[in-house]
């Protein structure tokens, strides 16, 4: 299966696609740029950018975005002159000077979760996962960890029921991937359990995406492929990149059949036998996905 490259973006770092079906577009960030991208079905592609690294999106139900970026949750709004109007939602006090938020999704009742990380790939469990509810969280609210004691927190995703959380740990010391039982009218995650142990698996695991079967696909950072596990865990799929470094997939397209894969255009070295790095590519993956969940919906 060839992976087409839909817009050779050479994003730095690349996340957080969302596929937005009135617009028959897909948006994704590309983090240390601070940069909001969006490509369309006709290949026309546009940006706007913020004054912080934007680490992931949502679609809100006022018809703007969500965007956790460094300092916390913000409501964005693209400008005709390409920048991003940011207004913050909810703040957040981290752990450690410099981190930011990396990878988030709404679960399937409009909770926005984001997860913060230190960029710089420590090795002090100072991650956490937020979650922000637009409904009841004011203006400018502080949020509060609900998951912590994580290095590189990541893809987040959530059952076809919504009663399914998942979350993995993308640092070389961990490479796990987690479920939790979710309880859908409190937004809590409990009974962590092992759903997949990633050092038995080529890559580490990155962002990821749930399909209408309720199985659990993964970038697998490294090794430049996007990995599908069974709801119970057994890897029975792998799909490759032409790229070693994809970051987070997304289920869009009219009929929600084609699966995005952002990723990572490493800097600094030679890009040898991935000069496509940093693009964003399509698959076809044999299988739909779900809608993509509206904050406050």
């Amino acid at each position: 299966m060839t992976a087409e490259l839909i817009c050779d973006a050479r994003n730095t770092t690349g996340e957080s696609p969302v596929w937005h079906p009135q617009e028959n577009a897909l948006y994704w960030v590309d983090i240390p740029a601070g940069r909001l991208h969006r490509w369309q079905l006709d290949g026309q592609t546009r940006h706007w950018s913020a004054d912080e690294m934007l680490g992931c999106i949502v679609r809100s139900q006022q018809g703007h975005w969500l965007g956790a970026q460094q300092s916390g949750i913000f409501q964005l709004t693209p400008q005709a002159d390409g920048r991003l109007l940011a207004d913050k939602r909810a703040s957040v006090a981290h752990a450690r000077p410099g981190m930011r938020f990396n990878d988030g999704r709404c679960d399937r009742q409009g909770r926005f979760w984001a997860s913060t990380m230190q960029p710089s790939m420590g090795a002090d469990p100072v991650g956490a996962l937020y979650r922000y509810d637009p409904i009841t969280g004011g203006p400018v609210a502080p949020l509060q960890a609900r998951l912590d004691k994580l290095l590189v927190p990541n893809g987040m995703a959530f059952s076809p029921d919504g009663k399914t959380m998942y979350v993995s740990d993308s640092h070389p010391s961990v490479q796990l991937i987690w479920a939790f039982d979710y309880d859908i009218d409190s937004g809590t995650p409990h009974n962590r359990r092992v759903f997949v142990d990633m050092n038995q698996h080529p890559g580490r695991p990155d962002g990821a995406a749930v399909d209408a079967e309720g199985c659990y696909w993964i970038c697998a950072i490294d090794a430049g492929q996007v990995l599908r596990f069974t709801p119970e865990g057994k890897l029975d799929r792998a799909l490759a990149l032409p790229v070693k470094k994809p970051t987070m997939c997304a289920f869009g397209g009219a009929q929600l059949d084609t699966l995005f894969v952002t990723s990572i255009r490493p800097q600094g070295i030679d890009l040898g036998d991935q000069p496509l790095a940093g693009g964003v590519f399509a698959l076809n993956p044999g299988v739909k996905g779900l809608p993509e969940p509206i904050a406050g919906a």
